[in-house]
């Protein structure tokens, strides 16, 4: 806890306010004497917006006092927006969560990260050129950070820890309630490899199916380049990949989510996002080589097997993708 004591906690748990309205608050005030003394229509005007939602402030005190115990017994700790340890990628969006909770380690600001996201159900090969992308890029010394959901993120997860670097997850829940519970042991390697799993959730929050799309825009907020490795029509990973263009990050799509093979065109209706998104503009990426090459990161593995690569070429892409766009997306 800093200077502030809890008051940064109080504020994070104000019932009925946008993130942005929590953040505007934290600026204005800098004890909880101060903040406390408040009355309702003080807040308001500072917010400029009427409250419908009523609270007691000591409740909410006697709140912060209980999440910032339950913090300290599960070691989860837990940053605010004004803390210089906050992530500066995720102050600078739109609607920045005015506290971060985490446990491992915050990611280096210094060292850029790959957002991969995805279907729950994907195909084998989008399963296995997300592991296969992932790991690639751990070889490279990339980390991922995607949502520790099941399918793709798993995968990708799972690939890139292989590759021997820190892992960063994105919950929909807190950090203490990790979901799907079978992702229990992938959240702790994650952590052990000196990454971290963040929320904005305070803990004891279940998964709740609204935060999720939330969620989605600190993955991409963290991330320098976004790969959506397959998703259907409707898909949180088009979720996230709306909020990377919206923060100006690279988009791509990998080739597996717009490939489908001779005999398996049923498989398409799980990849249309993936494909209106590709023929929207959004770049195709084959293997991590074309990561490092858009990074301009030299290319220290000569040997072929030490850098996993998908092998699909342009022409199949184009032939699959001439087919897919003749269905209206």
């Amino acid at each position: 806890m800093n200077d502030r004591g809890l008051l940064d906690l109080i504020i994070a748990l104000l019932p009925g306010l946008m993130p942005a309205e929590q953040i505007t608050l934290l600026k204005r005030f800098e004890s909880e004497e101060d903040f406390i003394a408040q009355s309702k229509e003080d807040i308001e005007k500072i917010i400029n917006k009427n409250l419908k939602v009523y609270w007691d402030i000591s409740e909410i005190r006697a709140k912060a006092e209980h999440v910032h115990y339950v913090c300290v017994k599960r070691s989860i700790k837990w940053v605010s927006y004004l803390s210089a340890e906050y992530p500066p990628l995720v102050r600078e969006i739109y609607d920045p969560p005015p506290v971060l909770f985490y446990r491992g380690i915050l990611p280096n600001p210094e060292k850029s990260l790959l957002g991969m996201v995805g279907t729950r159900h994907p195909s084998p090969e989008a399963a296995s050129q997300a592991h296969a992308i992932s790991c690639g890029a751990g070889l490279a010394g990339i980390s991922v950070i995607s949502g520790l959901a099941l399918g793709i993120d798993a995968m990708s997860h799972r690939g890139n820890l292989s590759g021997g670097v820190p892992g960063y997850a994105v919950l929909g829940s807190g950090v203490d309630e990790i979901y799907p519970s079978t992702n229990r042991m992938l959240a702790m390697r994650i952590i052990e490899s000196g990454g971290a799993i963040i929320s904005e959730y305070p803990p004891g929050t279940r998964p709740h199916k609204w935060n999720f799309p939330a969620r989605n825009r600190i993955i991409a907020a963290l991330s320098r380049s976004v790969i959506i490795v397959e998703a259907p029509q409707k898909s949180g990973a088009l979720i996230t990949a709306s909020f990377a263009l919206d923060q100006g990050k690279d988009l791509w799509v990998a080739s597996s989510g717009v490939g489908v093979q001779e005999g398996q065109r049923s498989l398409l209706y799980d990849k249309l996002g993936t494909v209106k998104l590709a023929s929207d503009g959004a770049e195709v990426i084959y293997s991590v080589r074309d990561v490092l090459e858009k990074w301009n990161i030299r290319e220290e593995h000569n040997d072929e097997a030490s850098v996993p690569v998908w092998d699909t070429t342009g022409k199949e892409l184009a032939a699959s993708m001439a087919s897919f766009l003749e269905i209206k997306l």
